[in-house]
């Protein structure tokens, strides 16, 4: 009997194909459950793999591998997908194939199996990263090959094979969650014309529900990584999971977004990112105090090409670390402290400090202190001006030519 590895998230796509895989292809099913920081107890989703029909449930602590190695570099890269997304689920999948290929030669698996549709990212996420990991490997993908159309019929066949899900056709909602973000979508929330329940979102109130009165945090960086929280010096892991609470209680990190999907057409998503979202904007703001304009602007275009490319599953071909080289090279002297106010689902930088701070006061300033060389202005302006001025020649000389040249006659 063949043997392959499946990607499993105890969600009702990886449940039903887990059993689909079992019963009626005969495959017997390793499932890998990877820990991402999602908050379940992942050793009962084990079990409960177990029980469809897995010959085993690995659960990997992939949670200082996934912050570490893919969430750090793409905040240092300010990698965010079009208007809103910082790419949770699209580094999550990066991080799980990597230990899908492990587990695969550990358990002398063949294949390797995922839970996508043929019409979403994932899939394009799933098999890219294992082309360029494991191209020996073959993939199977459960959702693309079997007879159902909806996740009601899913639902369906999970009722009748007695699949223990926890979804129903009243909330059939399909969610990614790791401890970078929440991703949403489904059921009503495919109409973009309707509200998103508030029942969907776990890790933010809504601004509404917000404290009255607003939070100030201060988040240090070093080399342009986060390493310090008010003041006190975390790990990566342990500073975004006490950011997400802190953020999401206050309302901060939703985003409601009609997204260009790589496949061809756009969706309708719903993002959770509290600790993202804060991180991101402290990070943009030291980065405005500490590097050039010329470097800042250059940066620009690569943070949104960085962004595609983790968002299209190219996150093991060359470019990427190749990005990551320029990347970690501006960053050495974003070193500093940002201080943000929290306040009903708004996120502001109130303040920011370096001691590679390229801001100087003086230069800057309007007061007595004033330091600018007002008397090299002039000269300045009329060097800078002086194509403008060679431009404007060249039109008025054309101009007083054709007024010159006799008009042709019948």
């Amino acid at each position: 009997m063949s043997k392959v590895v499946l990607a499993y998230s105890g969600g009702l796509d990886t449940s039903v194909a887990l059993h689909w895989l079992s019963y009626t292809k005969g495959f017997e099913v390793v499932a890998l459950i990877a820990n991402l920081g999602q908050g379940k107890n992942l050793e009962a989703v084990g079990e409960r793999a177990i029980q469809i029909g897995a010959v085993a449930g690995i659960v990997a602590d992939l949670r200082k591998t996934f912050v570490e190695e893919y969430v750090i570099p793409t905040l240092r890269a300010n990698a965010m997908y079009e208007s809103g997304y910082y790419l949770s689920a699209a580094l999550g999948r990066a991080t799980i194939c990597v230990e899908l290929v492990n587990i695969a030669r550990q358990q002398r698996c063949h294949y390797v199996a995922h839970g996508c549709t043929a019409k979403g990212n994932d899939q394009v996420r799933f098999e890219a990263s294992i082309a360029a990991l494991a191209p020996d490997l073959e993939i199977i993908a459960p959702l693309r090959e079997w007879p159902f159309k909806s996740r009601d019929e899913e639902i369906d066949y999970a009722e009748s094979h007695n699949i223990p899900i926890k979804v129903s056709k009243a909330a059939p909602y399909s969610i990614d969650y790791n401890l970078w973000g929440r991703s949403m979508e489904c059921g009503v929330l495919e109409d973009p014309w309707q509200e998103p329940p508030e029942d969907i979102y776990v890790m933010s109130v809504s601004p509404e529900k917000a404290p009255d009165e607003p939070v100030t945090i201060e988040i240090g960086f070093e080399a342009g990584n986060p390493v310090a929280l008010d003041g006190e010096r975390l790990d990566g892991l342990s500073l975004i999971t006490r950011l997400n609470e802190i953020a999401g209680s206050h309302g901060i990190g939703r985003s409601d977004m009609i997204e260009n999907r790589l496949i061809g057409f756009k969706s309708r998503e719903v993002y959770e990112a509290p600790a993202a979202t804060v991180l991101h904007l402290a990070h943009r703001a030291l980065e405005e105090l500490t590097l050039s304009a010329g470097v800042l602007h250059f940066k620009e275009p690569l943070s949104r090409q960085y962004s595609e490319l983790v968002y299209n599953g190219r996150w093991f071909g060359i470019l990427r670390p190749a990005l990551d080289a320029f990347f970690s090279k501006i960053q050495e002297f974003v070193t500093g402290t940002v201080r943000l106010k929290l306040y009903k689902g708004a996120a502001s930088v109130i303040g920011r400090k370096s001691p590679y701070s390229l801001y100087d006061r003086k230069l800057a300033s309007y007061g007595p202190k004033d330091s600018f060389p007002h008397s090299a202005a002039p000269g300045f302006l009329s060097i800078w001006s002086l194509p403008l001025k060679t431009e404007a020649g060249r039109k008025k000389a054309a101009e007083s030519a054709e007024k010159e040249t006799p008009e042709s006659k019948p």
